[in-house]
């Protein structure tokens, strides 16, 4: 949504603009059934969520953007059913590799078929000279919930910067988690060792094997950059916003009623006051780092540092322009 350009070649919205999308979409994406009795029992046999609404919405909204066009770099993961592997979408693939230039539509369909709740997506992509390649796709969370570390390892951050693998110095990372319920202690094994297959699809309105997935994923990924940035002293440069400890609705995927959708603002506004923190590498735990700041002066902090890179980048580039017009 804040990637994909406009008609005026700006982004297609503003950042300020994805709560309300939210707001009003939410309801039309995830439909609350009345029966819950007659939901859990629908869910058994298919996706709980049909997703003609939130396809057609982004199909609406995104034509035949592709994802070269994206107006910054981005990163998706998705997972492929049919391989059985991890497939990573990003703007370096798609400007080489034309059968990884998918349509954003398609792109973002995939890595939102999150398995249970929305349906998978299959789609071609064809490059010009008669080759085809096929896409049979779910959501990336099963695989790589937490892309941060394929934007700071992979080829494509030799096109933002010619750095070693192991050099963060150049990196700022912000990392906004969707929130867990790791503090509330949600499962417990003499409770997991009583499921059979249902239980472990379905239990309390939850998804206990999706979400032990996602999390996994997601938390791993985190150790393992806040470690690596540790060990560079660069500590200050990695900046990761979660909140562990949702409960009831809010804890959920697909709460899209007024009342949670309200809640869910207010925990925002919550996270962004609070003091910076850093996951304890041997617990798990998140800790608040002493002596920062909140989340919100943080991010103020990124911004500027990221306005003053720009601002260097643009100079250095007029200079250089400058000197090559005078050689001439």
């Amino acid at each position: 949504m804040i990637t994909a350009p406009g008609k005026d070649g700006r982004p297609l919205f503003a950042a300020r603009d994805v709560n309300r999308f939210y707001l009003d979409n939410g309801p039309y994406i995830f439909p609350q059934r009345r029966c819950a009795l007659a939901a859990v029992t629908a869910s058994l046999r298919r996706p709980r969520y049909s997703g003609k609404y939130l396809h057609g919405k982004i199909r609406s909204m995104l034509g035949e953007t592709r994802l070269c066009d994206a107006l910054t770099d981005v990163v998706i993961p998705t997972f492929d059913v049919k391989l059985l592997q991890p497939i990573i979408f990003s703007t370096y693939d798609a400007k080489s590799m034309p059968l990884k230039n998918a349509r954003l539509a398609d792109i973002c369909i995939g890595t939102s078929a999150a398995p249970t709740y929305l349906p998978a997506h299959h789609f071609h992509t064809h490059d010009g000279n008669g080759k085809e390649r096929e896409y049979n796709l779910i959501d990336g969370g099963v695989a790589a919930n937490n892309p941060i570390t394929k934007k700071m390892m992979g080829k494509d951050r030799e096109e933002l910067y010619p750095v070693k693998p192991s050099d963060c110095g150049k990196f700022l990372v912000m990392s906004v988690g969707t929130g867990s319920t790791s503090d509330q202690g949600l499962y417990t094994a003499k409770q997991c060792s009583q499921w059979g297959i249902i239980s472990w699809l379905r239990n309390k309105g939850m998804a206990p094997i999706i979400d032990i997935f996602m999390a996994a994923s997601s938390d791993l990924v985190d150790i393992h950059a806040a470690v690596l940035f540790q060990s560079l002293h660069s500590d200050g440069d990695y900046l990761r916003i979660q909140d562990n400890s949702l409960h009831g609705p809010a804890a959920t995927v697909d709460a899209a009623t007024p009342e949670n959708m309200a809640e869910l603002l207010r925990i925002g506004e919550r996270m962004l006051a609070q003091r910076v923190s850093r996951v304890n590498v041997e617990t798990g735990r998140y800790e608040e780092v002493k002596g920062a700041g909140s989340n919100a002066d943080a991010l103020a902090g990124f911004a500027r540092q990221l306005s003053d890179e720009r601002r260097t980048r643009l100079e250095r580039r007029r200079g250089g322009a400058g000197r090559l017009k005078s050689r001439r």
